[in-house]
């Protein structure tokens, strides 16, 4: 399953280049070219990554990054400026910013930044993810409850492994189709409803309590009803 990066960039030629870079390093690329529909989109499908110009028509990426952090929303966050003075610096980062690149800059010095983010972000992506008697190895795509061994089809597994990195949150059908199929996916409509079925049946195989659930009109959520 790749990270999901949201771009939020007004100049169309940088915004392209940057996208096309990140796509050919593995990453899912959202763009936005203004800071209402980044905020918009930030928001809605909570990416694990956003880089966000500073000059944004609508509203200013130093607005969108302290409108996201006083709604609660940690996700890192790199700002992209011309800006080189330390006052600038230090404005963008008491807003919540977490890196700071400077116009005009290498494309594989975003990248380090980038991985360097992630890999502070979410350290446990080798480790173990563990929900009630469920576990999941990243590493090994082994699946285990109540320490008995689920056998799980590829998008079975990355379907469940989406659910439990998110969970307690209700993710909609929408969010779970781009992050799991991709933007691309042209399947069956109903093919989220098939995979949760087929994965309900076999975390529930010994008669375990039931912690995958439907949220009507919403979407899924991994949580324990008891």
């Amino acid at each position: 399953m790749n990270d999901r990066i949201l771009l939020v960039e007004d100049d169309p030629k940088l915004s392209q280049f940057i996208a096309s870079e990140l796509s050919l390093e593995g990453y899912q690329v959202t763009v936005a070219t203004n800071g209402l529909d980044g905020l918009t989109i930030a928001r809605d499908t909570q990416p694990d990554l956003v880089i966000l110009d500073w000059m944004l028509p609508e509203i200013s990426g130093l607005d969108v990054c302290t409108r996201l952090r006083k709604t609660g929303v940690r996700v890192p966050i790199i700002m992209l400026t011309a800006k080189d003075e330390i006052s600038d610096r230090v404005t963008g980062l008491n807003a919540g910013a977490d890196d700071y690149l400077i116009k005009p800059f290498s494309i594989e010095e975003l990248l380090a930044r980038i991985k360097a983010r992630m890999r502070r972000m979410y350290p446990e992506v080798a480790d173990l993810i563990q929900f009630e008697d469920l576990t999941l190895s990243h590493a090994s795509r082994e699946v285990y409850r109540a320490g008995q061994k689920i056998e799980l089809t590829a998008k079975e597994f990355d379907l469940l492994e989406f659910m439990m990195r998110h969970s307690q949150q209700v993710l909609t059908r929408d969010q779970i189709l781009e992050s799991v199929w991709g933007y691309d996916f042209m399947g069956e409509s109903n093919i989220i409803e098939v995979y949760i079925r087929a994965l309900r049946i076999k975390l529930e195989i010994s008669n375990s309590k039931r912690i995958l659930h439907t949220v009507r009109g919403v979407g899924y959520v991994l949580r324990d009803n008891a």
